[in-house]
């Protein structure tokens, strides 16, 4: 089963520049790659859509092949990070199937369908850089990791920059503007009046104004994850 799926997603690539992710590419690579329609439908039943999300997660464990063969010694966590995104764009062959796939998870229909893979995405990384979170830190990572890594593509999808450095520097760019986020929100927790709010009479045991960092264990906290 999973080779034959893997047959009918080859089969198709070469078909997605021109018709997109559609029924048109999905019947072709039924076609070409010899596998029964049935089985076909089986394996892919809403045809194009779900051959992209195929290739979606492909990627996600591609990139994730990379990164356990990695070297990542000596490297701060933000670069790691960076590592992981540019690694992601790097397994992919061709970037008009990401662009076909972004124009079909723009359609209001897909939209929940990209947002997920996004996120596929996000837990990848992070599953990959050896996260052990298990609280909120576990949403806000990936919360905050979709949002770099999805500017980062489109971003990446017009750059014609040598090497495509211009991409690495706004990936870059997009982490420092979580760290500066998370130290803001940091700041905050640790302004005299947060403090108060916290303390004050009655506040219940789960109060709604975080610890600041220092009060819980760095490893488990996103800007220091970040560093």
């Amino acid at each position: 089963m999973a080779r034959a799926g893997a047959a009918i997603l080859e089969a198709a690539l070469p078909h997605v520049a021109f018709d997109g992710w559609s029924e048109a590419t999905f019947r072709a690579a039924i076609t070409e790659s010899g596998q029964p329609e049935a089985l076909a439908r089986a394996l892919y039943p809403r045809g194009g859509l779900d051959l992209a999300l195929a290739f979606h997660r492909a990627g996600d464990a591609r990139m994730a092949e990379r990164m356990e063969a990695a070297d990542l010694t000596g490297m701060r966590y933000s670069e790691k990070v960076a590592f992981a995104i540019r690694t992601r764009l790097e397994v992919i062959d061709d970037p008009e199937t990401v662009r076909r796939g972004m124009t079909l998870f723009a359609l209001p229909h897909h939209a929940g369908e990209g947002a997920r893979a996004l996120w596929g995405t996000a837990d990848a990384i992070w599953h990959a850089l050896g996260d052990t979170s298990r609280d909120l830190n576990w949403y806000s990572k990936r919360a905050a990791l979709s949002a770099v890594y999805g500017a980062t593509v489109l971003y990446w999808l017009g750059d014609g920059s040598a090497g495509q450095a211009a991409t690495a520097e706004f990936i870059d760019r997009r982490i420092a503007d979580v760290m500066r986020i998370e130290k803001f929100k940091a700041g905050l927790r640790d302004n005299p009046l947060a403090r108060i709010m916290r303390n004050r009479p009655g506040a219940r045991e789960a109060d709604p104004v975080a610890p600041h960092p220092a009060e819980k264990d760095p490893a488990e906290a996103l800007p220091g994850r970040w560093r």
